[in-house]
């Protein structure tokens, strides 16, 4: 799968990280990608579904037709959806509800894949708080994610932010390996000048768009293997296959969670 993830890692990623992810980067073009989510707001939701392409090819990827996309929750609803263009299938009634489990399951050019995927309950967004520090005369911003993890061990989080609504989407995971039931102090490291030409430089009077979710253990993986892949330094990764929950060789993910946002824009530092 030819997806083009970006990917800004906190200083504390290496401790989201639960374990080692073995990665197979083997060209896989012509399989089968889907991407589901069904979170706790109104929806619709949807179901993408596509081919991959090879690294060679441009970011065109095959919309499959004719699909039948299921889905379910263990109290007995199910919606089949109705396809909406461009691979997109799209629910109609189905609503999503933190502690539930989800089952999405799909026939495509005669194949049938399946995923599974629990809500996790909801974990409050609060807010952002702006830190920064200085590296010569350099000023790198930082925000703080303002929520305290539930006490259970083993809540899994993903954030992601835009800045000044451009379509360029930066990631990172967070686990409470070290801060269990505690208020987060992992913070989002904003993009500078340190890759010119690949990231926009966040400087006073930009607007930060950042969406919490809650996501559960095989998406963490998921999404940690795409750190994982971009060594770590901020930049691109075209991985092929990162571990997906998905049924019988598909590539891509199902993920049931909860999604909260905050806005917040850079304001001057003062002495």
């Amino acid at each position: 799968m030819k997806n083009t993830f970006y990917i800004i890692v906190s200083l504390f990623a290496l401790t989201s990280c639960e374990k080692e992810i073995d990665l197979d980067l083997n060209d896989q073009s012509g399989n089968i990608v889907i991407e589901g989510n069904i979170t706790n707001q109104s929806g619709p939701y949807t179901v993408k579904i596509t081919k991959s392409v090879s690294f060679s090819e441009p970011n065109q990827y095959p919309a499959v037709t004719g699909a039948q996309v299921i889905l379910s929750d263990d109290m007995g609803q199910t919606e089949t959806l109705h396809y909406a263009g461009n691979g997109m299938y799209q629910t109609t009634t189905f609503a999503g509800e933190p502690g539930r489990t989800y089952t999405l399951k799909v026939q495509a050019e005669g194949k049938q894949y399946t995923a599974q995927s629990t809500m996790p309950e909801v974990v409050y967004f609060d807010g952002l708080k702006q830190s920064s520090f200085k590296f010569g005369d350099k000023i790198t911003y930082t925000l703080l994610p303002l929520f305290t993890d539930p006490m259970p061990l083993g809540n899994r989080y993903l954030f992601s932010f835009t800045i000044n609504d451009l379509p360029k989407k930066y990631m990172n995971t967070f686990s409470d390996n070290v801060n269990n039931g505690l208020p987060n102090q992992q913070p989002l490291i904003l993009p500078n000048d340190d890759n010119k030409g690949r990231d926009h430089e966040v400087v006073v009077g930009d607007k930060i768009h950042v969406e919490m979710q809650s996501i559960d253990t095989n998406i963490f993986t998921y999404y940690s293997a795409l750190l994982q892949i971009s060594g770590g330094n901020g930049g691109t990764a075209t991985p092929a296959n990162p571990p997906s929950n998905i049924s019988n060789g598909a590539l891509g993910y199902f993920s049931a969670h909860t999604t909260d946002t905050e806005t917040f824009v850079i304001q001057p530092v003062t002495p």
